[in-house]
């Protein structure tokens, strides 16, 4: 076997296809799109591409190929992927696509230099992230709750910013929000950048965050909000002119055309369970977040399934998602992805 490395070519990722055959983990999926050829970053973001061919009888056949590339959300690392046919691993292959691609992230315009991958446990790719010293930092997971796992509380009548009764005071007012709200972009950008301490995304435009999880090319077609209960500028019992602020949220997906494209989709004849992206105001303390969270998550699967991701820096999102995993009431909709990195 002589194994001899070059750059990307047009057409490689064809050639490859038949050779790796369906991608093996959703992170295949989703990573073999990034195998592209290499751009200085001038007009698109910087990328490194490199195809390893195996030459026979002086043909060369790719059989392997890894990419590193800068990403403008979370600029603080590199993205790195890198796939090898199943016949040809264990031959040193991948180690040496990393040896070059580390190689070239350090010539990376924006001068970061360390990699980040993502994978699932027990996979070779796991393995050779951990042989190779790329270490977990983040896991994530994907989490259908079933309806009605949740005790729904008690909301007010109300839901227009009105007082509420007696009976229901202090408690938080249900309300539907456009996605193009600026109120809502503005808490959605402020929530994702708060869980993301631990690989910053830099600053979020309010653009780049209707474009990541409020544009209608996103999918998203609805949201609503707990909003505490509005205030009044003129002292107590004197009628609100104040919204309350939002202290949850809850922005729902449409499903994907191709159901064979689903992760979690569900057998014949049961309900699939509608994608949904969960979050609460950041600034609320602890026990609060987790409060208003799993009021909403009640609400929102009250009568129907609802899938969403669970990453562990989701703290409020965990407290309320993790006692419902262990009794039965919410189950995992496919294998845990682990965040890597150098």
């Amino acid at each position: 076997m002589a194994i001899e490395y070059r750059e990307w070519h047009e057409g490689d990722d064809l050639a490859l296809l038949e050779i790796w055959g369906g991608p093996e983990t959703s992170q295949a999926r989703q990573f073999r799109g990034a195998l592209a050829v290499s751009s200085d970053g001038s007009s698109t973001p910087w990328r490194r591409c490199i195809v390893a061919e195996d030459v026979i009888d002086g043909v060369g056949i790719p059989v392997a190929a890894g990419v590193v590339y800068e990403a403008s959300l979370h600029p603080e690392r590199l993205w790195t992927y890198i796939e090898v046919a199943r016949d040809h691993r264990r031959s040193g292959i991948g180690a040496t696509l990393l040896t070059m691609l580390r190689r070239e992230a350090e010539q990376s315009p924006s001068g970061v230099t360390k990699l980040r991958a993502k994978v699932e446990p027990g996979t070779p790719g796991a393995a050779f992230a951990e042989h190779f010293g790329l270490s977990p930092i983040q896991r994530s997971r994907l989490v259908v709750v079933e309806p009605g796992a949740l005790r729904l509380p008690v909301f007010p009548a109300k839901d227009d910013g009105g007082p509420a009764n007696d009976e229901n005071a202090g408690s938080d007012v249900v309300m539907d929000l456009a996605t193009g709200s600026v109120e809502l972009t503005d808490v959605v950008g402020r929530y994702y950048t708060a869980i993301h301490d631990w690989d910053s995304p830099g600053v979020l435009s309010v653009g780049q965050v209707q474009k990541l999880f409020l544009d209608d090319l996103t999918g998203a077609h609805g949201a609503i909000v707990l909003r505490a209960q509005p205030e009044s500028a003129f002292g107590a019992g004197v009628a609100p002119s104040k919204k309350g602020r939002i202290r949850a949220f809850a922005v729902s997906y449409a499903a994907p055309s191709d159901p064979d494209a689903a992760p979690g989709q569900e057998a014949a004849g049961q309900e699939a369970p509608t994608d949904v992206f969960v979050g609460h105001e950041p600034a609320l303390a602890r026990e609060d977040a987790a409060e208003a969270v799993r009021d909403m998550l009640s609400l929102i699967a009250y009568q129907h399934p609802v899938m969403l991701e669970l990453d562990d820096s989701m703290t409020a999102l965990r407290a309320a998602v993790e006692p419902l995993l262990e009794s039965g009431k919410a189950r995992l909709a496919g294998p845990e992805t682990w965040v890597v990195s150098d």
